[in-house]
């Protein structure tokens, strides 16, 4: 007998019908910044299409994420002061803790509000925690204003909080500080498996960031999985909600193994030199932007992330309408 598998690839609806794997638009998330003192929308020059949002824009935003049926947005700060410890992420009176609390009133429970749990955009020096007196990040310093941030960010309305520094011990932190204020249904996105990438690049700009030197002492070393295998385990046992893999598009191995082992969903973040990459590539008219933005959402998928962060969410929602 001659196997024919093309039988199930003749036409839209058979392939349609049998396709393995779906992308919804309540699958993304979409990653939003917002800047300090900004009266209007400031592009991006590195990420064309993104900007930095005003208040009022942000709030737009979030409607239309709303109307467009994806699953959530997630907000960083872009600051007009900084300092060494970062104290504006902490502050109720802080450009995140006023954005959250914006559109949180804007949208209630119609959009999961995400809250990035982290102090670089804050910090003077551009690190994900505080520097002891050898320029080393202080990891159980770093703990406790970790803590205190997303006890702000929770009162401040967010439904999820979204740890980011790759720091020792950051979720339980997170979680025994939420408790003890009350916020037991704050839900933890753990960056569990945070990579040193050099695809974080146009972020940098995104968020106007002060780093000096790297971050490679405490992002994952993109050599290795076991280790981040290891960091999944441990966000888990420390109660991670859920746990998430960022890059996704270059690390969908990590991303496989992580959905593999994992009692919790998992999410993966397309991030800004992956958004880059297709939109420069588009605008040069080698690729096909939407056919590439949607290919490259459907293997996120397809490797086993349940939830997608991604910068195409509200552009994927209407072609996927």
């Amino acid at each position: 007998m001659i196997e024919r598998p093309r039988r199930l690839r003749q036409n839209d609806a058979l392939r349609a019908l049998v396709a393995e794997t779906r992308l919804h638009p309540k699958d993304l998330v979409l990653p939003a910044f917002v800047a300090e003192g900004a009266d209007t929308p400031r592009p991006i020059s590195s990420m064309p299409g993104v900007v930095q949002h005003s208040l009022d824009s942000l709030v737009a935003e979030a409607r239309r994420c709303v109307e467009a049926g994806i699953g959530g947005i997630m907000l960083f700060g872009v600051p007009t002061t900084k300092d060494a410890t970062g104290s504006g992420a902490c502050q109720p009176g802080g450009i995140l803790n006023i954005a959250l609390a914006r559109v949180r009133e804007a949208v209630g429970d119609d959009l999961v509000v995400m809250a990035d749990t982290c102090l670089d955009e804050f910090t003077d020096h551009g690190h994900c925690g505080v520097l002891d007196e050898r320029g080393r990040v202080d990891n159980d310093a770093t703990l406790e204003l970790y803590a205190e941030m997303a006890v702000a960010q929770a009162r401040a309305g967010a439904h999820v909080v979204g740890p980011s520094g790759m720091m020792d011990g950051q979720v339980a932190a997170i979680r025994e500080a939420l408790d003890a204020a009350g916020f037991t249904d704050t839900v933890i996105l753990a960056y569990a498996a945070k990579y040193a990438s050099a695809f974080f690049g146009p972020f940098r700009e995104a968020v106007q960031s002060s780093l000096q030197g790297d971050r490679r002492t405490y992002q994952q070393d993109p050599a290795n999985i076991v280790e981040s295998l290891r960091e999944i385990d441990l966000d888990l046992a420390e109660g991670a909600d859920l746990v998430m893999v960022k890059p996704a598009m270059s690390y969908l191995d990590v991303v496989a193994a992580a959905a593999e082992r994992s009692s919790v969903p998992v999410a993966a973040y397309q991030v800004s030199g992956e958004y880059s990459m297709i939109t420069a590539a588009s605008a040069n008219g080698w690729i096909d932007r939407r056919a590439a933005a949607l290919e490259s959402l459907l293997s996120i998928r397809r490797a086993g992330a349940q939830v997608v962060l991604t910068y195409f969410a509200l552009e994927a929602a209407d072609w996927l309408a």
